[in-house]
């Protein structure tokens, strides 16, 4: 696997420090094997620990990322059904018009610099009736900027975006219960006890491509850090309602 992607916006479901996010990461997939069926894209393979759930509800399932993945090139591991193409969006060069009955895309789009390309690009291989499932953090609950991300979203922006080629959008959000809340907290007062030396307001004020490597080495450290609180939180920490400002992700199913 390339050194490019050993960052902590790739979530790892093996490190005790993730599991935080890996846990709200991966209830996405729960909740979207519950709606989808038939032939289904996935954009961002990431570590492709949601494909087996997710593929197992589609009759083909198309996973694709910007890095080079071994999803279904190990004949011990490959699923009939699933097949895995290397490319960068937008746009989805290759793929067909009205030809997905589902585009499932997670923590993806705060990463994509033309946003309404990519959403076009969507809707355009969809078929009518089609949803597009995704998450992307609330911009409201962020606790510093993130700078692996060219933007985030409040809950009425990304609306806003999406409506703009769809015919219907459905927002909810991804909450936490007391447990994962207080892991959320305890990480906020961390996040400002490292923030207060950036006296001159360098994480808005440098461009992102300076501050991604020590964002990368401080966000793991302080991950660590907090790993023995994180360890213990479950899915079932987690549960997705109507999208508000205090939701920690955006949860959106957009039709067609």
């Amino acid at each position: 696997m390339s050194k490019k992607i050993q960052t902590a916006e790739r979530v790892s479901q093996s490190d005790s420090s993730d599991n935080f996010v890996f846990q709200r990461s991966y209830l996405a997939y729960v909740e979207a094997a519950k709606l989808v069926s038939g032939n289904v894209l996935e954009i961002g393979t990431g570590s492709g620990y949601g494909i087996e759930l997710l593929s197992s509800k589609a009759n083909k399932f198309l996973t694709i990322d910007k890095f080079e993945s071994k999803v279904g090139g190990d004949a011990s591991t490959k699923i009939d059904n699933v097949e895995f193409r290397q490319m960068n969006v937008p746009p989805l060069t290759g793929l067909p018009d009205n030809h997905f009955d589902f585009v499932v895309s997670f923590q993806v789009i705060e990463h994509i610099k033309k946003d309404d390309q990519f959403v076009k690009e969507i809707h355009r291989v969809l078929k009518l009736g089609g949803k597009f499932i995704h998450t992307t953090p609330n911009k409201k609950m962020s606790l510093t900027r993130n700078p692996w991300h060219i933007r985030e979203y409040t809950v009425e922006e990304l609306y806003n975006l999406l409506m703009v080629d769809f015919s219907s959008v459905e927002k909810k959000g991804v909450f936490g219960n007391e447990v994962s809340m207080k892991y959320y907290e305890e990480n906020k007062v961390s996040v400002r006890n490292i923030m207060k030396y950036d006296i001159f307001n360098l994480q808005y004020n440098l461009p992102r491509w300076m501050l991604q490597v020590p964002y990368d080495i401080l966000n793991r450290r302080n991950r660590k850090k907090l790993s023995d609180a994180g360890a213990h939180i479950k899915l079932e920490d987690y549960f997705i309602e109507e999208a508000t400002d205090n939701c920690i992700d955006l949860f959106y199913i957009a039709e067609k």
